[in-house]
């Protein structure tokens, strides 16, 4: 099958003069044909005269993502980038290089980096969204073993607690008022205090010791992920 007309023409224009910058356009119309092979061909072969002609450079890196070679295909942008920080195509092409490694941040980065660029855009506008939607944290993440925090949070608590011991029937008196229950814990995202004040009791096993320090390291650790949930809500 012949080439299009605008493929011949312009790959007579590189044979009679090979130093021509009409190699750019070639090798742009073999990457929109699907010819990425031979877009790659033509791309180095023009770029070893005009090292500094950033779209031809982008079509490379293109390319070159099309047929596999992402680590290229980095290193050309990257360089593009370098000269022209806010070149549209190129920082595209890093965040699709980005998210087919599943490196989701640095995709999401480099994808607003482009949005900020072609505003209103609606498929970057939907790939940003899905990302960021990927990369919030859940509102109320299950811990391992299949715990919920409120969970496993009440199961430290109820091995950290004293227990409640009732005296001899013989030797309570009469007018002694029964212990007070302890108050459940404050349920998550109230203004009340994550823990309340456990009660300190002479003679405490050592096992509720080691509770109440494993209860402390929970109750720091849900803190910070709690913080950083809001600063990325903030960001986001």
């Amino acid at each position: 099958m012949p080439d299009n007309p605008r493929i011949e023409e312009l790959r007579r224009r590189v044979q009679r003069d090979p130093a021509s910058i009409a190699f750019a356009q070639l090798a742009e119309e073999y990457r929109r044909a699907g010819r990425f092979q031979e877009a790659i061909e033509t791309c180095c072969a023009g770029l070893e005269q005009h090292p500094g002609y950033l779209s031809a450079r982008v079509t490379l890196g293109r390319s070159l993502i099309e047929v596999g070679e992402i680590d290229h295909a980095q290193l050309e942008l990257a360089q593009v980038l370098s000269a022209a920080p806010e070149n549209l195509a190129a920082l595209r092409g890093l965040a699709e290089i980005h998210h087919r490694r599943g490196e989701l941040p640095d995709a999401l980065r480099y994808y607003r980096s482009a949005l900020d660029l072609a505003r209103h855009d609606p498929d970057l506008e939907q790939v940003v969204q899905d990302i960021a939607r990927r990369l919030a944290p859940s509102a109320r993440p299950d811990v391992p073993e299949g715990l919920t925090f409120e969970q496993a949070r009440e199961e430290l608590l109820s091995i950290a607690r004293p227990p409640v011991t009732n005296p001899p029937a013989a030797e309570a008196p009469h007018s002694a008022p029964l212990e007070a229950e302890a108050p459940p814990p404050a349920p998550l995202g109230t203004e009340a205090p994550l823990l309340a004040p456990l009660e300190a009791e002479e003679g405490s096993a050592g096992d509720r010791d080691i509770a109440r320090e494993q209860l402390a390291l929970f109750e720091r650790w849900l803190g910070a992920i709690t913080e950083e949930r809001q600063r990325r809500e903030v960001q986001s």
